[in-house]
């Protein structure tokens, strides 16, 4: 039987030999384009070729992808995990022809590597040909049905329509026919009753499609039409997970070795044997499929966060953490200890994560820890509800701030005795996801061709203005702002890329001038953003660059440069880049470090960055470098980053720093006059952040620090030493701080001896209900604390301005919880509304903060008439 391995050398392999070029993969986080945060398919990479932004190196190429979804049609991250065949990451083997072999080709070479390389059962599969569009006047697709006729039985060829035989990219965009070979791999017996051809595209999870052959034909306009494209593609796809699991003769594809080595190592951990309990099987499955995703995407340097891509890792993170959690007893960070499993499993196929495993286990050992934390403060606030039903809103609460799926929260209510409203949870849901919708919602127009085959050059690294024209432009409507997309055939605008911010600046002719406010690169395309339309769109204009802007985001940029080499030197080589932003302000640098960066290592990177500047370098800059060439020259390239066959280096002094960059620099390192850190915090695990300024920017933070250093000096009246003027005023105040605290307790303890006085009996239970004098929360809650421990069977309500604001405190012995059912929590809601406030806490303390403090003897009423009546 082949392995995982095999079977993917085997594809690679075979078109090689059909005279295709091996492609890596592409990182699987998108960068420069604004439609995808992740590659989702595998033609993702390509959309350049295919949209005419990128002239066709290759005309037959070959690759292994991978790829992320966690939503659309079957690809919902809660049903992951759950059935035996989709997964948030995977693998796309595909094959490719930009305007080179087309229909013919492309059927033949796939049923002869499926039958006579993998050797696949011909009975057992079945092929899928577009019918045809009367309504889109798309014609039938005889070639491709006349191919298959040649090599396949009639019944085992299946017309499709539109919804699953013809692919588009998107809304607009390069769309086409395609033909899908699907495989049925159920038993002899069902196949029997059932004639296989009934289950194609039926969702049956042993008929499963494992290959599409896109065959790209037409463009999609936005008016809905369609154009012949100038060139025919071939975009193929085969799911790699699906292909090894018919292959090995398996029902699932979690029973492959793409995935059991993942699986049994959680079995072993936990103690639970896969295969024989539904729930914990998902949890398994789920598991081995999430640290794929996450790996994965850290690898290629994403990191987990609350927005965007990273927010997408951390819910995918948390789900797995969930599973371990409710399903497998796994209390305590697991999921790292997955990592370097993967990482072997993946060596020399994808050898990122190979080649950073301990700064991805560290990242996701510090997630799952954090998040542990977040799921027993859930936990808690579920406990601390009440005796009661759980609102839609409540449970979406759980979902959305805390991670709750919503099968874990109806089942900890179900353990209660309670239900859930799940259709106000599915109203909550909704609203929100209608909202971000709202948030992203751009509506772009297609281009407007002005000049045809006109080519962009970018012009910038020689020259800030230039003599351009308009080759095409959009219109594009955003959170109801309009703006326009403009290309120019030669633009010395710097686009967005590589944490550089975009060029501004303008664009003129001899009666009219257009202010360029952003350039951004979409795809391989440069950009220019305008908030107004030039009059004369066929004129030739001059494009200029704001100098001062480029000036000081290139003294950024170089330094960052700088910078990147003294961390290397002065921490380890271990220091990698993981993100970076450079403007005309400052700049900010993510990078690889397990512990917090000492003020002595600081100021020694400060220093040496100082040092290359008055050294004055100048740049070396060498374009169109072969990529094997630049890295024999020491050239640090960064994970997450996809580099062409010839690359940009910049060198300032080649024994210091020398990079892959496509960024904008200084010609001499003196140019950036000086830099300065202004600070040093944590990102996420493993990951630090430096923010520093460079030229008139840190002469203006010199400025103004001199500038406070002064103030100080005139209110401590000019000391000869200021340090230990400061010193004495900090002691001076610790003192007096000291015997105000002597007196705030003594005040309140005084108020304590007398409060003790004031107990009444109800019941069975002591009652202390009073409104005191005392502007401590502090003080207030020390005090409630000592009577509680030092009486039985007693409730004390106080309520007090602290702070010119009212403050209530409700305490109650942990005996009272239990038997008269009391929840200090559920009744300082209720009374703090009197005070325009809200609180929380425990079952047996809670207090709460409001704005009205003429309420306050209201809620103390109110607050004895609930209790009392216990």
């Amino acid at each position: 039987m082949m392995t995982a391995n095999e079977i993917r050398k085997a594809f690679l392999d075979f078109f090689e030999s059909k005279q295709h070029v091996i492609v890596p993969s592409s990182p699987m986080v998108v960068k420069n384009d604004p439609t995808l945060m992740f590659i989702n398919s595998g033609m993702a990479p390509f959309k350049d070729i295919f949209l005419g932004n990128q002239p066709i190196k290759y005309p037959r190429v070959a690759d292994t992808q991978k790829c992320l979804r966690v939503s659309g049609k079957h690809n919902d991250l809660e049903e992951v995990g759950v059935d035996t065949y989709h997964h948030t990451m995977f693998e796309m083997l595909g094959n490719w022809s930009f305007g080179d072999y087309f229909k013919k080709e492309a059927i033949a070479w796939s049923w002869e590597l499926l039958t006579e390389v993998y050797n696949l059962p011909k009975d057992r599969l079945y092929v899928t040909v577009f019918e045809g569009d009367e309504k889109e006047n798309i014609p039938q697709s005889k070639i491709a049905l006349e191919c298959w006729q040649k090599i396949v039985p009639q019944n085992h060829i299946i017309f499709g329509n539109k919804k699953d035989n013809f692919w588009e990219m998107g809304e607009t965009g390069p769309c086409g026919p395609c033909s899908e070979i699907h495989f049925d791999s159920r038993s002899d017996e069902e196949r029997a009753k059932i004639d296989g051809a009934t289950l194609v595209n039926k969702d049956h999870p042993e008929v499963i499609e494992i290959w599409n052959n896109v065959f790209m034909q037409y463009s999609r306009l936005k008016d809905g039409s369609l154009e012949l494209l100038p060139k025919a593609h071939v975009d193929t796809g085969m799911g790699f997970e699906r292909l090894v699991r018919v292959i090995q003769g398996k029902k699932s594809n979690y029973d492959t070795d793409v995935f059991q080595p993942l699986i049994q190592y959680i079995s072993g951990y936990c103690k639970i044997p896969y295969g024989q309990n539904e729930k914990s099987d998902i949890a398994m499955r789920v598991m081995a499929d999430h640290i794929r995703a996450i790996s994965f995407c850290i690898a290629d340097g994403q990191l987990p966060s609350n927005v965007k891509a990273g927010y997408v890792i951390r819910r995918i993170l948390r789900r797995a953490v969930r599973y371990a959690y409710t399903f497998l007893n796994i209390n305590e960070p697991f999921l790292h200890k997955l990592v370097p499993i993967l990482a072997q499993q993946f060596q020399n196929v994808f050898n990122e994560l190979y080649l950073q495993q301990q700064f991805v286990m560290k990242v996701v050992m510090e997630e799952e820890t954090s998040f542990l934390r977040t799921l027993e403060a859930g936990i808690k606030k579920f406990e601390n509800y009440g005796n009661k039903n759980l609102e839609g809103a409540f449970a979406f609460e759980l979902y959305d701030t805390y991670g709750f799926p919503k099968d874990l929260t109806q089942l900890m209510a179900h353990e209660n005795g309670l239900k859930v409203d799940m259709v106000e949870f599915d109203q909550c849901l909704q609203a929100q996801k209608a909202r971000s919708r709202n948030a992203a919602a751009v509506d772009t127009d297609d281009w407007v061709i002005v000049s045809e085959g006109e080519t962009v050059e970018f012009v910038g690294y020689d020259e800030l203005s230039c003599e351009c024209e308009i080759i095409k432009y959009r219109k594009v409507k955003s959170q109801n702002k309009q703006q326009f997309h403009i290309v120019l055939n030669h633009t010395p605008f710097y686009a967005e890329s590589g944490g550089q911010v975009g060029d501004s600046g303008y664009i003129e002719c001899e009666d009219e001038k257009i202010f360029i406010v952003d350039t951004k690169k979409e795809n391989n395309l440069n950009i220019q953003i305008t908030n107004s339309l030039p009059k004369n769109l066929t004129a030739t204009y001059t494009a200029i660059v704001d100098k001062e802007k480029r000036q000081a985001t290139s003294s950024n940029h170089t330094a960052t440069h700088l910078m990147h080499s003294a961390l290397r030197n002065t921490l380890g080589t271990h220091v990698a880049q993981k993100g970076s932003l450079v403007n005309s302000n400052y700049t900010r640098f993510d990078f690889s470090h397990f512990q917090k960066v000492g003020d002595d290592e600081l100021q020694k990177i400060e220093e040496m960055v100082n040092e290359k500047i008055r050294e004055n370098i100048h740049l070396n800059e060498q374009r169109n470098v072969p990529i094997k060439e630049a890295m024999e020259l020491g050239a640090m390239a960064l994970f997450g980053e996809k580099y062409g066959d010839f690359v940009r280096v910049i060198t300032f002094d080649r024994k210091y720093s020398v990079e892959l960059c496509g960024g904008t620099h200084v010609q001499a390192t003196g140019e950036i006059g000086s830099f300065k850190i202004l600070s040093e915090s944590s990102v996420a695990a493993g990951v630090r952040r430096i923010e520093a300024v460079t030229a008139s920017n840190a002469l203006q933070y010199f400025n103004s620090k001199m500038n406070e250093l002064n103030q100080v000096n005139i209110l401590l009246k000019s000391p000869k030493d200021i340090t230990k003027g400061v010193q004495s005023l900090i002691d001076e105040n610790q003192k007096l701080k000291q015997q105000i605290d002597s007196l705030i307790h003594a005040h309140a303890q005084e108020i304590k001896r007398k409060l003790l006085q004031s107990k009444t009996m109800h019941g069975s239970f002591h009652f202390i209900c009073e409104l005191i004098e005392l502007n401590s929360a502090d003080a207030i809650k020390t005090i409630s604390f000592e009577i509680k421990n030092s009486e039985q069977n007693i409730v004390v309500l106080l309520g007090a301005i602290v702070d010119d604001k009212p403050h209530l405190s409700l305490i109650a012995s942990e005996n009272l919880v239990e038997e008269k059912k009391l929840n200090a929590t559920n009744i300082m809601r209720e009374i703090a509304k009197e005070i325009q406030g809200g609180g929380g806490g425990q079952p047996f303390y809670a207090t709460a903060g409001g704005k009205n403090v003429a309420g306050l003897q209201s809620a103390l009423k109110k607050g004895k008439d609930i209790l009392t009546a216990l």
